[in-house]
């Protein structure tokens, strides 16, 4: 409690912080992760009070303790049993577990109880292990050594004792403790370089700010002496966005503030580079840094072949509901004969005699549920999820992925979706630096309407130190050099330089760092043509002109490129005192800002026409462009727009929305300069890649922000568009500005009534293969009339827009989106996902822009590209290149879905073979629940006997060979639409199981019609009958596995034959051969009595044929059709080509046939 004293003096230090303009909120500490953070935080700079005089209490945040485990020692057993009876299948068994305990079944509670511990106890492990990585890992960032500044000296913490407001100090090399806000370096200019490798993959360098105001304090005495708080809003995961502002005292308590952004702010888990040390400020610790919040709550996905596996078992448990039902019922049918009922053997006593029929039929129903309950394949989980773990290991190490450039392979980031691969039906990719290499390089420009571009002959005008530069119609002098002016200008390159630059000049070879290739590709462009960007220092923009003068340019604000603005600017004052605003950006982002020419300018005119049709011209020829504009500024405008930037900057609240208000006040009425053309090459096999997916059946969109006619050119480029595809339109070019909808809705309809007469109604497999004999079609759209789609108002008659467009999409071999934002991108992924049967999309990108789509799609995929590893980190897979994409889908995808799938079918398929003549025993049995095999049996059947085979295959099996899956694409089309797990296959694993079961038991039964089976007249007992089923039971399964094995390998071998030879062993062992001390129980040498007579081998191996049979007829008419169909082909191969596509190469025809495990 406080004093009233006390109370007092915190009401007055409110008073003051409010007459400051500095409100203080006091917060309850939240828990990490919480999704909606609202308010603001303050944070006192060293924890120090603003003044002496005032009472000062520290604000309550949670310490900087990384806490990714998910259990401890304490919760792990309640917490982890929860989570896994949580899966129905482990709830399942558990249920039945406990009837055996309570209600007297007829098999032990050892028989469900082992496997399910086996499955809990193994989950656990598994689980258990990740954890304790995770603690680990957490204990090796929580106790490493970081220094904080306390009463001006330097004191050794460990880390997780930082907390808010500690003044931290870190050295070259290190890795930031917390985010702090950079308050001064060991630099005059109190820059420092980051790299955030570890957080967004970005190796290059990042140069970040301290204020201006504290960049002096480079010692632990002189910052102590810093008083200063910063408010802030509250911690979110955005790792570019961070909106705050710093109040500075001095001695007169008068406030001095200054705005934080992005650029002042040092993540927790980037390292300092190339400066010595620096000192910050902890702003956010713990579970609230952006890179902690990153790792939290990112969604799951399911695959189709989880949502096969859950459909499967509800069948199943309906078979299990409906054998204990009909064994229930015809038990007490048996039973109404009074001899059946209560033979003279086996008197019933009065406490049976004196219970509830109800529930004695509800008590035999539980035991027969009991009886057949291993129908259900508990194992079935725990394989999946190691072929999963496992199998996603052959993705990492497949050397085809390594990137001799990058020095990287592929990287998995969740392996619950390998077999999400081979299901694609949807690609949606990104087009810069996705489809093509984003390495820019300066081809043209055009000043003031006139054209340039490099020759070989030396002409006046723009000169260049590389070679000359010639033009079509020279421009004026003065807009040359203003234009190359504007490129060295207005950009945010860094130079990075082991010399210092220091006079006109340079011996050292200048180094371009930025985020932005294009960026460097103009820097270098103007370069080349005689200006040379010398770097920034003390705010000062250093340019090298043709002259070999040296100009300094005051950099006044920086004006950031952004999605939404798509262009970026500077504002400038040179030595003269001029003010200038140069401006770049995306054509449809400058021109509409162009200053209109007054009629009697024809000249002006003129130009803004003639850079126009340059910008198009260079657009067609693939270019990237960007549109260059300036204005001079007059030192009274200036006054007014600095004094809005500064109140917009310094907004703690809505502060994107003013700056954006801001700027769009400050980029108007600008003279147009000129424009650039710089080109992105094509990623190598990017073209192959996309031929490749389009005969697998996959429909190709590419989604992107760049313009129409690039990205057009582009796409005829890598072959997504033919040059006999007729391409449709729905733009703003094809759509008039007035009248828009009405227009858009006949041009939906005109596009809809041609493709349903080229297309009629077929079925999907059909739709595909016809895709390539008749006309293909194409789609061209742009964001603008996208939104006009999906916008389009329910109340009007444009509210069927969306539905006639996904039936024209439908019907379109390639749909290209051209100006989209981010979040359209999303949009488009969304709303094809959300069609009628549900296909599934994967999303490819290389970009922060692309994060969107790529966690909205089924399967998301990153490029490890040059705009940063956003796009990989979000990712489920992230691989270097486009090209990668083919063998992943093609080939692994393909092999994934195929393990997996057979691994499902069979587990199913051999838990029936095993119950079958269980229930068939019952009307042998007098329905009494007697079981047919021993507990020890009934135990081990799924965990040892019949367990790795089926892991082995699923994670080896190659039913195809990989260089022929990657050569023909068609035969991805096979196991489309998830074709495994349907209803017909899931029907011929059934009726084989059924069929099998049914030899097993009547062909032992046939073989006791002779009760006496050796010379001597020794009977067999009811234990060597089920032994006998148990034995051909588990030899027909297990080479039923190797029948289905095209890929033989040792380990194959190894477990297949292993696990036979096992299953003999432990018979033996069983049966008390080899361990005598099991001599009591009911098996003992009954294993080894069974063997020694001449008609069970012969009986046992009769039976395997007979139930094999089917299958080895089924692979002789296979081979015979394969061979009949390879002779075919060889005769039609000369004439016929394998597709209409007159860009795809012949390809080699496999039926569907060749696989041995499908139908």
């Amino acid at each position: 409690m406080l004093s009233n004293t006390q109370l007092l003096l915190v009401i007055e230090s409110w008073r003051l912080h409010a007459r400051r303009g500095i409100y203080v909120l006091n917060q309850i500490w939240e828990c990490a992760g919480e999704e909606k953070r609202v308010g603001t935080r303050t944070v006192f700079v060293g924890n120090h009070p603003i003044s002496e005089t005032e009472a000062y209490i520290a604000q309550r945040f949670c310490d900087n303790r990384i806490v990714s485990s998910k259990y401890t020692l304490w919760n792990f057993l309640p917490k982890n049993l929860f989570e896994q009876f949580r899966r129905i299948a482990n709830f399942y068994f558990l249920i039945i577990f406990l009837v055996q305990v309570t209600v007297d079944t007829p098999t032990s509670p050892v028989t469900s109880g082992l496997p399910l511990f086996f499955v809990i106890t193994v989950t656990a492990i598994k689980q258990g292990y990740e954890d304790w990585l995770r603690h680990r890992a957490d204990n090796e960032v929580n106790k490493s050594t970081v220094n904080i500044i306390e009463n001006a000296k330097r004191v050794e913490k460990e880390s997780e004792k930082i907390k808010v407001g500690d003044v931290v100090e870190v050295q070259a090399d290190e890795t930031f403790p917390c985010d702090l806000i950079l308050l001064s370096s060991c630099t005059s200019d109190g820059t420092c370089y980051v790299t955030t490798a570890s957080l967004d993959g970005e190796s290059n360098c990042k140069t970040h700010y301290a204020v201006r105001d504290t960049i002096a304090l480079c010692t632990a005495e002189s910052i102590d002496t810093l008083r200063a708080a910063i408010e802030c809003e509250q911690p979110q995961p955005d790792l570019y966005k961070f909106v705050g502002r710093i109040n500075i005292y001095s001695n007169s308590l008068e406030a001095v503030a200054r705005s934080l952004g992005p650029e002042n702010l040092l993540l927790k888990g980037a390292t300092l580079k190339s400066t010595k040390k620096i000192y910050g400020v902890a702003v956010y610790t713990g579970m609230e840094t952006k890179m902690a919040l990153n790792y939290q709550g990112k969604s799951q996905k399911r695959s189709a072949v989880e949502k096969s596996i859950n459909t499967f078992l509800i069948v199943y448990l309906f078979i299990l509901l409906t054998k204990a039902a009909v064994c229930t019922t015809l038990k007490y049918v048996w039973q109404s004969n009074p001899y059946n009922d209560e033979p003279w053997y086996n008197q019933k006593t009065q406490k049976e005699r004196e219970t509830l029929k109800v529930l004695k039929m509800f008590t035999d129903f539980l035991s027969f549920m009991v009886l057949f309950n291993f129908i259900i394949p508990v194992s079935m989980y725990v394989t999946v999820e190691m072929q999963k773990f496992l199998g996603s290991f052959f993705i990492s190490w497949d050397k085809d992925f390594y990137d001799e450039e990058i020095k990287e392979g592929a990287l998995v980031n969740t392996s619950d979706l390998n077999e999400e691969l081979g299901q694609v039906d949807y690609v949606f990719t990104d087009k810069t630096g996705t489809l093509t290499e984003n390495s820019m390089e300066f081809i043209e420009c055009c000043i003031d309407g006139h054209k340039y571009n490099g020759v070989t002959e030396e002409v006046d005008g723009l000169s260049q130190t590389d070679g000359p530069l010639t033009h079509f119609d020279k421009a004026d002098k003065n807009k040359e050099e203003l234009f190359l002016r504007a490129l060295c200008l207005c950009h945010t390159v860094e130079i990075k330089t082991n010399d210092v630059v220091d006079g006109a000049t340079e011996s050292t070879e200048l180094t371009y760092v930025s985020s932005s290739p294009d960026e460097i590709a103009l820097v270098k462009g103007a370069k080349k043509y005689g200006f040379t960007f010398l770097g920034t220092r003390n705010d000062c923009m250093r340019v090298e002109n043709q002259r070999k003068e040296i100009e300094e340019y005051e950099l006044l604000h920086t004006l950031n490129f952004d999605p939404v603005r798509r262009r970026m600017s500077v504002i400038v004052k040179n030595q003269k005192g001029d003010i200038y605003l140069f401006c770049k950006g995306a054509d449809s982002a400058i021109f509409p800002r162009i200053q209109i020419p007054e009629p009697e300018s024809p000249k002006i005119r003129n130009a803004i026409d003639s850079t126009k049709q340059h910008v198009e011209r260079s657009a067609m020829n693939g270019y990237r462009t960007l549109g260059v504009a300036f204005k001079n500024i007059a030192p009274d405008d200036y006054e007014r727009i600095n004094r809005q930037l500064i109140e917009a900057k310094m907004a703690l609240q809505d502060r994107e929305e003013k700056m954006e208000k801001v700027l769009d006040d400050i980029e108007t009425n600008m003279n147009l300069i000129g424009a650039t053309a710089v080109e992105d090459k094509l990623q190598d096999q990017a073209a192959e890649t996309i031929e490749a997916l389009h005969a697998a059946g996959l429909k190709v969109w590419v989604l992107t922000g760049d313009k129409m006619e690039t990205a057009k050119s582009t796409c005829y480029a890598c072959r997504l568009f033919q040059t006999s595809t007729e391409l449709l339109e729905l733009t703003t070019k094809t759509i008039k500005e007035c009248e828009r909808k009405d227009r858009l809705h006949e041009l939906l309809i005109e596009y809809r009534k041609k493709l349903l007469r080229e297309f009629p109604k077929s079925t999907k497999r059909n739709s595909k293969k016809k895709a390539w004999t008749d006309q293909e079609y194409g789609l061209i759209i742009d964001g603008a009339t996208l939104s006009l789609i999906l916008n389009s108002s329910q109340e009007s008659g444009s509210s069927n827009y969306k539905s006639i467009f996904l039936q024209i999409c439908m019907k379109c071999t390639a749909v290209l989106c051209c100006r989209m934002a981010p979040l359209q991108k999303a949009q488009i992924v969304r709303m094809v996902k959300n069609l009628k049967g549900s296909p599934i999309t994967l999303s490819i990108g290389d970009g922060a822009n692309d994060v969107s789509m790529i966690l909205e799609s089924h399967v998301g995929i990153g490029i490890k590209g040059k705009e940063g590893r956003q796009a990989a980190r979000n990712s489920d897979y992230s691989v270097p290149k486009f090209k990668h994409l083919k063998k992943l889908l093609l080939a692994h995808g393909h092999l994934y879905y195929v393990r997996i799938a057979h691994l499902v079918q069979y587990f199913f398929y051999k838990n029936l073979c095993f119950i079958l003549p269980q229930f068939l025993y019952q009307f042998f049995c007098g329905f009494s629940q007697q079981p047919l095999y021993d507990a020890a049996y009934l135990t081990m059947y799924n965990i040892c006997f019949t367990s790795l085979p089926i892991l082995a295959y699923s994670l080896l099996e190659q039913h195809i060979n990989i260089d022929t899956l990657t050569s023909d694409p068609r035969l991805y089309m096979n196991i489309s639409g998830n074709a495994m797990l349907q209803l017909g296959p899931f029907l011929y694993w059934t009726f084989l199981a059924a069929f099998e079961g049914t030899v097993f038991f009547f062909g032992t039964h046939f073989l006791f019609q002779t009760s006496s089976l050796e010379d001597n007249g020794t009977v067999y007992g009811n234990w060597t009958f089920g032994t006998i089923v148990f034995t051909v039971l588990v030899f027909t399964v297990t080479l039923k596995l190797a029948l289905d094995t095209r890929f033989w390998t040792w380990i194959n071998h190894f477990v297949i034959w292993g696990s036979l030879a096992f299953y003999v062993f432990f018979s033996f062992f069983w049966g008390g051969i080899i361990w005598p001390f099991l001599k009591q129980q009911r098996m003992y040498f009954v294993f080894a009595q069974m063997l020694s007579s001449v008609s069970t081998w012969l009986a046992i191996v009769f039976l395997i044929f007979i139930s094999l049979f089917p299958e080895i007829l089924l692979i002789v008419l296979k081979t015979v059709r394969r061979r009949s169909a390879r002779r075919n082909l060889s005769c039609r191969r000369a004439s016929d080509s394998l597709s209409a596509r007159p860009s795809v190469r012949p390809l080699l025809l496999r039926t569907f046939s060749d696989e041995s495990n499908m139908l």
